[in-house]
């Protein structure tokens, strides 16, 4: 057999890849919050865009204590492959505070994840077939709808403050398509608008995933930053006083240290009956096998030791950057501009005047005042909120909050006070 040396190279256009992708690349888009970030980390420019935890709130010490003691005294573990579902002192630790939060969960009601963006990826893949129905508020978060969107569901919209459609109007919809299967929501603080949801729609809620037989999955990624007003019981919660028992819930509770520890360790969790972590673990193990040994370690010493002062600092101090913000806001913005009052959480959600762009207002505050966010058009799903925008006033300090909020004001001179 005749051996070549030097083959001819194939000549592939630029496009080669394009016709080799599966059709779920089709609806793959970058993060509009990621891309924006990589414009405006520049000298001078005061950005309300991402939901960036304060650094100056990470435990960096007790942190530094953490790691040490995990490879001094169990590097064969921290450095180790492990089981999917987590380690053991830190889903013991999930499920006690789960039960505190009213949710009386086990170890087997647990599974660790890389944040809870991992677990909306997991439970879309599990649930959502091709022409399936998500039904999402509308804004909701931009993260889920990137995390369902790549397996193809269509999307309705979630109204469970106007005492939702009726369940009859959701299944005519998806009928031209695939089932209803799941409802999403972020009912405490959230992201984007940072409205919390009243009791009487979280049963509202409850109702409708009743009579579609449908899950919801609650991202309770803000319920701990609460900084005024009374505590809502979960809709996990809600529904296993209902049922009984967490193994007969309908609700799929995500929960995460990104935004009361620290974001970098990526750890959240997901919280079900017993029957659906038997089959997440499995998606986990055909994943990334198992969430970081050492980065559990390290969360287990942090929570253990100082959970509760924590999420009492982030509070503290989100709460006076929040008060920064609307005080801002009130001051400087024309009346023709509508904002939300969050009681807790990361975000400010503002309504522009009908026929104002928050894309084309994005491109002036960046290049004529220094000033960041994120257009509120992301976080529908059905392309719609084009005169709306996120504001988050997690990362500026107070003083630049008043600043920024000046300069963003100064955009609108031509309105009304």
């Amino acid at each position: 057999m005749a051996i070549v040396l030097n083959p001819p190279k194939p000549r592939y256009s630029r496009d080669f890849w394009e016709p080799r992708y599966a059709r779920r690349a089709e609806r793959m888009k970058a993060s509009e919050i990621r891309e924006l970030l990589k414009l405006v980390d520049r000298p001078g420019v005061i950005s309300f865009a991402g939901g960036i935890p304060d650094p100056r709130l990470f435990p960096a010490e007790e942190a530094a204590k953490a790691y040490a003691a995990a490879l001094s005294c169990s590097a064969a573990t921290a450095l180790q492959y492990s089981v999917s579902e987590g380690y053991a002192p830190l889903i013991h630790w999930i499920a006690a505070h789960m039960t505190r939060l009213g949710v009386p969960a086990s170890p087997e009601n647990i599974l660790v994840t890389a944040g809870s963006q991992q677990g909306l990826d997991f439970v879309g893949k599990l649930l959502l077939n091709p022409n399936d129905t998500a039904v999402v508020a509308a804004p909701t978060y931009l993260g889920a709808l990137q995390a369902f969107s790549a397996y193809e569901p269509r999307y309705d919209t979630l109204c469970p403050e106007q005492g939702n459609r009726t369940p009859q109007s959701y299944q005519d919809e998806a009928a031209a398509g695939g089932e209803t299967k799941l409802a999403y929501v972020v009912p405490d603080f959230a992201n984007p608008t940072g409205e919390t949801l009243p009791l009487e729609a979280r049963r509202n809620l409850l109702a409708l995933a009743e009579a579609l037989a449908i899950p919801v999955l609650e991202d309770s990624a803000y319920h701990a930053l609460r900084f005024e007003g009374a505590t809502l019981p979960s809709l996990q919660a809600l529904d296993v006083a209902r049922a009984g028992s967490l193994d007969a819930s309908r609700v799929v509770y995500l929960g995460t240290f990104s935004k009361t520890v620290a974001p970098g360790l990526r750890i959240g969790w997901i919280c079900a009956s017993r029957g659906l972590i038997r089959r997440l673990v499995l998606i986990k193990q055909a994943s990334d096998l198992n969430v970081s040994v050492i980065n559990q370690m390290a969360m287990t010493h942090l929570v253990e030791r100082q959970y509760d002062a924590l999420v009492g600092a982030a509070i503290a101090r989100y709460r006076v950057k929040r008060d920064a913000m609307l005080g801002a806001l009130e001051a400087h913005m024309p009346g023709s501009v509508r904002w939300t009052r969050p009681e807790g959480g990361l975000f400010i959600w503002a309504t522009l005047p009908q026929g104002m762009s928050g894309e084309e207002l994005l491109q002036r505050a960046i290049h004529e005042a220094g000033v960041a966010f994120v257009p509120g058009r992301a976080f529908f799903h059905d392309g719609g909120g084009a005169n709306t925008i996120r504001l988050s006033y997690s990362l500026p300090e107070p003083h630049e909050i008043v600043e920024g909020v000046r300069r963003l004001s100064s955009l609108f001179q031509a309105l009304p006070k």
